[in-house]
């Protein structure tokens, strides 16, 4: 009789720690459960479904949101049509506009390092304020200085505006998209980086550096003024308890005459299912075998993106066709053209065929592109087929971009912000973004050794790492399309 007490502790001991392990599952199942029983009571309602067309506000916000973006890639071209001037108007010796460049990547890392947190305290609306803030000071101190440190602490200023917007835009948009276009609205983010970039080299070439950086306040003037009549992302204001301010929203992006009960629905039970866990939020919470997949997913993406050589193609496509011997303006306008015409191909077709099967084939078409350069250069280095070097080379650049125009340029972001559950998306955005902005240093600053130790070493460097990148796509990377973000995050982290 005696040993009946002890063997009952130890039954409920074994009890507890049973529920504890299974608690997260069960959670995760019930969140499932709740969404599909809210879907099916609402099936047969004589409504529109709550996706709901593409009204004027929804344009208008991810417009807002946008011109974030367009001011980062106006800050990334920047430099090369200004290096001039600048240099000869402020008396710069090439290290100091070298660190102008470079300190670009630093401000992004402050912004990567407090881009997440930021937008989960002050929302995704509150953070794009900061970082207008930053962009349009950053611009005034670039236009009006008249020595190095001034230009060199407003190109800070844009690095930091950069890092946030890299990180909210995306989430944001995601965040008040219909399911239906999501991809399209958020593939526009990649559309519109790379057509600044062009845009900024092209209004560069005909004003002084001065008159460009007015010119790109042009995009923090329209973000300000939109930011004050764009609604806040109806996911945060419910992991936020403001469900009546998240309905309106919610209502607003979806039209009056919209019937939004199944996705407000969807929004409010995972709310609710994730309350504990959202009292728990810490960076460590990630480390949780439950997330391990929408970590590995969204970092392995992003390194891809970065160590694939993106950086080192952008910063230095002039170098690339200097050595090439293909003249260099003739290169950088037919690559802008190029990745304009396939960004809006990769709008149309991302929500077709799905995200995993466009980044399977921007992953294989970035091993080829990285292939064909460098072997374009192996070729010239043992004067074999002189003639074709050029040209081929400049296949090889153009096949790249369109890579990243279609897929691994926008979709990683996409699918960071759609996978990751609202409860720690600030600390993964946070990690996510300071890893791609690590490597995006890391590319950029190694770049140029790599391409003095062997011109076509470097390119077959980044071949074979986009080698690795398809594998990790067709083993890692799931399909998000057509499925609600609760439905995604439900699934993902059972």
């Amino acid at each position: 009789m005696g040993k009946e007490p002890l063997l009952q502790k130890v039954r409920i001991q074994e009890d507890i720690e049973s529920d504890k392990k299974t608690q997260p599952l069960l959670q995760k199942l019930r969140i499932q459960e709740d969404i599909e029983s809210a879907k099916h009571k609402l099936v047969n309602d004589d409504v529109d479904d709550g996706d709901g067309p593409v009204t004027f506000i929804l344009l208008f916000t991810t417009f807002t949101a946008l011109c974030g973006t367009f001011s980062y890639g106006t800050a990334a071209g920047f430099t090369s049509p200004a290096q001039s001037g600048m240099m000869a108007g402020l008396n710069l010796s090439l290290a100091e506009f070298s660190f102008f460049g470079s300190i670009l990547t630093i401000g992004g890392l402050v912004g990567a390092a407090m881009s997440g947190k930021l937008a989960d305290l002050l929302g995704r609306r509150g953070a794009l304020w900061v970082s207008n803030s930053f962009c349009m000071t950053g611009w005034l101190m670039i236009a009006y200085s008249q020595a190095a440190w001034f230009l060199d602490i407003g190109r800070l200023f844009l690095g930091v505006a950069a890092g946030l917007s890299c990180y909210v835009v995306p989430v944001y948009i995601v965040e008040i998209s219909p399911k239906q276009i999501r991809g399209a609205f958020t593939a526009v983010n990649a559309l519109v980086m790379s057509s600044s970039v062009s845009i900024t080299f092209l209004v560069g070439s005909a004003t002084s550096w001065k008159t460009l950086a007015l010119i790109s306040t042009v995009p923090c003037v329209l973000e300000f003024v939109g930011l004050f009549f764009i609604p806040e992302s109806p996911r945060w204001l419910s992991r936020n308890g403001r469900v009546k301010e998240s309905v309106a929203a919610l209502q607003r992006l979806r039209g009056n005459n919209t019937n939004i009960t199944k996705e407000a629905a969807e929004i409010k039970i995972y709310m609710e299912n994730l309350q504990e866990e959202f009292k728990e939020d810490c960076f460590f919470e990630l480390f949780k075998p439950r997330y391990s997949r929408v970590i590995s997913v969204g970092i392995g993406l992003l390194v891809l993106q970065q160590l694939g050589g993106l950086s080192g193609y952008t910063f230095y496509m002039s170098s690339i066709f200097h050595k090439s011997g293909f003249p260099n303006n003739i290169g950088v306008s037919i690559t802008s053209a190029v990745q304009l015409v396939t960004s809006i191909l990769g709008l149309i077709i991302v929500d077709k065929y799905g995200r995993r099967s466009l980044l399977t084939i921007a992953t294989v078409m970035m091993c080829m592109g990285s292939l064909i350069t460098g072997l374009s250069f192996l070729f010239q280095s043992y004067a074999l087929l002189n003639n074709y070097t050029p040209i081929s080379a400049l296949i090889g650049v153009l096949v790249f971009f369109v890579s990243i125009t279609v897929g691994i340029g926008g979709i990683p972001w996409v699918m960071v912000s759609e996978m990751t559950p609202i409860n720690v998306k600030g600390s993964a955005g946070t990690l996510c973004n300071l890893t791609s902005w690590s490597c995006n240093w890391f590319v950029s600053y190694t770049f140029n050794f790599l391409f003095q130790w062997s011109t076509s070493g470097v390119f077959f460097i980044y071949s074979i790492i986009s080698g690795l990148g398809i594998l990790f796509v067709l083993k890692m990377v799931p399909e998000t399309r057509g499925r609600s973000l609760e439905e995604i995050q439900a699934d993902i982290t059972r």
